[in-house]
């Protein structure tokens, strides 16, 4: 028994070295992993940093980049919008042949999903930001508040531009013929219910239905313009802020192709709305320079503009949101509704398939280019 005992004394000692041994490695693991946790958020959060991007840049390489981005968005900006103005000489390209109907339909496709797809998410976005304070922006969805303000907006602006110039240039007495006399409209309408057995018959000077449509096209013609305008401003003044030659690259390709379907889209418009030569041109060279004029204001203030900042975060959330709005409006009402409720699209089944396909096509080119910008 002695044996025993004295023999059992270093294998307790062994076995309480090695507890002791298993206790330190169990601190030790213990004590590690609460560090990792406590300093986990702090990594996570790092990453989420408001500061500018402290990332070495080649500021002449990226400058490179972003002139060759003016000359590429200048050019695809000025072919899209300038198709549909002169398709006006070509006979098959003309508002009033069933081809316009399509290129319309697809024009109105690339503005709905610039809407939905580019500037709505990007509203969200910045406007959601954890540089922004929780207290307001976090508490309340300011993004679609404002998409849909504007949007009441821009049908109050439709209502009552569209009261207006019908009042001013509508509500006037026209001269008409009646029994080879020029009489007015009114008068000319008491003649004909008075005297319906007359051998004189009432010829408008012009259809009033015509003129009213007209003024129509010309209202939605500049509200979208404004629209798309202001997105336009903010996209170039994104990438010529930009110090990153990975981030210019693709958005460089990605924006020419945004440009020139965008174009293509107000350059319908423009077209139906009839206006003279020297005001189609303004319109077109206005929408073909704003991107442009975005990236030169982005390359100036390069060096100071951060952004990340509230102030930064909180302009182009608003303005998206805004944009969005108006896009989406006119989009769907002005430019959709308007034709796919039209009779002769109603009564024609080949079109109304067409129209169909090319309004598909168009939101999907478009919604394809948001993988890169």
């Amino acid at each position: 028994n002695t044996m025993f005992t004295y023999s059992s004394i270093p294998e307790s000692l062994a076995l309480t070295h090695t507890m002791n041994n298993f206790g330190v490695c169990s601190f030790n693991i213990i004590k590690k992993s609460s560090l990792l946790i406590v300093l986990l958020p702090i990594v996570v959060l790092g990453e989420c940093t408001c500061d500018v991007d402290a990332e070495h840049h080649n500021r002449s390489e990226s400058l490179k980049y972003k002139l060759v981005a003016i000359a590429s968005i200048l050019v695809a900006g000025a072919i899209g919008v300038s198709l549909p103005l002169l398709g006006r000489k070509v006979e098959a390209l003309r508002p009033e042949n069933d081809i316009f109907f399509m290129i319309k339909a697809f024009a109105a496709g690339v503005i709905l999903a610039t809407g939905f797809i580019h500037v709505l998410p990007d509203a969200f976005d910045t406007l959601t930001s954890p540089c922004l304070k929780e207290n307001p922006w976090g508490k309340f969805p300011f993004t679609g508040f404002v998409a849909m303000m504007s949007s009441i907006g821009t049908l109050m602006v439709d209502s009552f531009a569209t009261s207006f110039y019908k009042k001013k240039h509508l509500d006037k007495p026209h001269q008409v013929s009646v029994d080879g006399e020029r009489v007015d409209e009114h008068a000319a309408n008491v003649h004909v219910h008075t005297h319906d057995h007359a051998h004189g018959s009432v010829i408008p000077s012009d259809q009033e239905m015509g003129r009213s449509d007209l003024v129509r096209h010309r209202i939605i013609s500049q509200v979208l313009e404004l629209g798309i305008v202001v997105h336009s401003v903010i996209i170039g003044i994104s990438l010529g802020s930009s110090g990153s030659t990975e981030t210019i690259k693709p958005l460089l390709a990605a924006l020419s192709f945004h440009q020139f379907f965008e174009g293509m889209g107000l350059g319908g418009c423009i077209s139906q709305a009839k206006f003279k030569s020297l005001s189609m041109a303004i319109m077109a060279l206005f929408f073909s320079l704003t991107t442009p004029l975005g990236i030169v204001i982005g390359i100036g203030v390069s060096s100071v503009y951060n952004e990340n900042s509230p102030t930064a975060l909180i302009v182009e959330g608003i303005f998206n949101s805004a944009s969005a709005g108006i896009l989406i409006y006119m989009a769907l009402v002005d430019l959709l509704a308007a034709d796919f409720m039209n009779p002769r699209m109603q009564s024609n089944g080949r079109l109304q398939l067409g129209a169909n396909i090319s309004l598909l096509l168009g939101a999907g080119c478009m919604s394809v280019l948001a993988k890169w910008a």
